[in-house]
């Protein structure tokens, strides 16, 4: 049986490439957007099988609309995917109130609000799949990056409590967690520096010098990502993060490492603070072992 998609973000990039997706496997699609005259095309192409609604994430009365706007036209919604996000790469003492927060507001609080709003939904049919599109950025820590960097490791914590919750009734959520992807997520983040101070220059500079060379050359193909995500949607075992991409391989490994030789060099003071003879340690139900 076809599943209810409802996908943030569809007007370009990613979120693009998952509705085609969905919609090209038979699938029914609410594709969302700030300004769905974006979707148009898809209307005309797919017909009844798409609804293009308005969505801005960062409103939580606008999420609920867009849910009953699935339930609405295809009875049900099997399908979440919080994909709609943005960076921009500026040192976070450049960076301003209101571009700080609103980074904050759609990278995590989009997913937050589009997850509350889908929930009541998932729960009465005791069966539905939420899937963030975090980063890899999720695991790792970049220069320039702090705004997009803290929402991203937000959604993954989110996601590990979450999922916990949610599996008993059968809804299933995992974050993923890829690196670069030829989108136009680099030229965004990217035009958004502003000049440097001097003292971030060794660090945000070296990142803006990275990301002027990286972008085009990204390790990731957005069609195939949305492959992976067409697919997800009909497992029911899936891992609580799942990183895509060998550049996010390779730069997640490269931080595990990293963490943990700084943890054992480090391990003495950390077991400094029990007590001599520390209670047994609780298991808590459900919890992932592994980051």
């Amino acid at each position: 049986m076809a599943k209810v998609w409802l996908v943030t973000g569809s007007a370009r990039g990613l979120g693009r490439e998952i509705v085609e997706a969905a919609l090209q496997a038979g699938e029914q699609v609410v594709a969302t957007a700030r300004d769905p005259r974006q979707l148009a095309d898809l209307s005309a192409r797919y017909g009844e099988r798409v609804r293009a609604v308005a969505l801005d994430v960062t409103d939580p009365q606008a999420a609920r609309q867009a849910v009953q706007a699935a339930v609405d036209a295809f009875g049900r919604l099997d399908v979440v995917v919080n994909n709609a996000g943005f960076g921009h790469l500026v040192p976070f003492e450049q960076s301003t109130e209101d571009d700080f927060r609103a980074q904050i507001d759609t990278n995590f609080y989009g997913v937050v609000n589009v997850t509350r709003a889908a929930l009541p939904v998932l729960r009465q049919q005791r069966a539905g799949h939420i899937i963030q599109i975090s980063s890899v950025g999720g695991r790792v820590g970049i220069a320039g990056l702090s705004a997009y960097q803290a929402a991203k490791w937000a959604v993954g914590g989110f996601t590990e409590v979450i999922r916990q919750e949610l599996a008993p009734f059968g809804v299933h959520v995992t974050a993923l967690e890829p690196g670069g992807m030829k989108t136009e997520w680099g030229n965004e983040a990217a035009g958004a520096t502003p000049e440097l101070l001097p003292d971030y220059v060794p660090s945000v500079g070296a990142v803006v010098d990275m990301l002027s060379q990286y972008i085009g050359q990204e390790a990731s193909d957005p069609a195939k990502v949305a492959q992976v995500v067409l697919k997800l949607a009909y497992h029911d075992a899936l891992p609580a993060h799942l990183l895509l991409g060998t550049d996010a391989l390779h730069y997640c490994g490269e931080g595990e490492k990293a963490r943990a030789a700084e943890a054992e060099a480090w391990r003495a003071v950390s077991e400094s603070t029990d007590f001599s003879a520390p209670s047994p340690l609780p298991v808590f139900p459900g919890a992932s072992t592994t980051a």
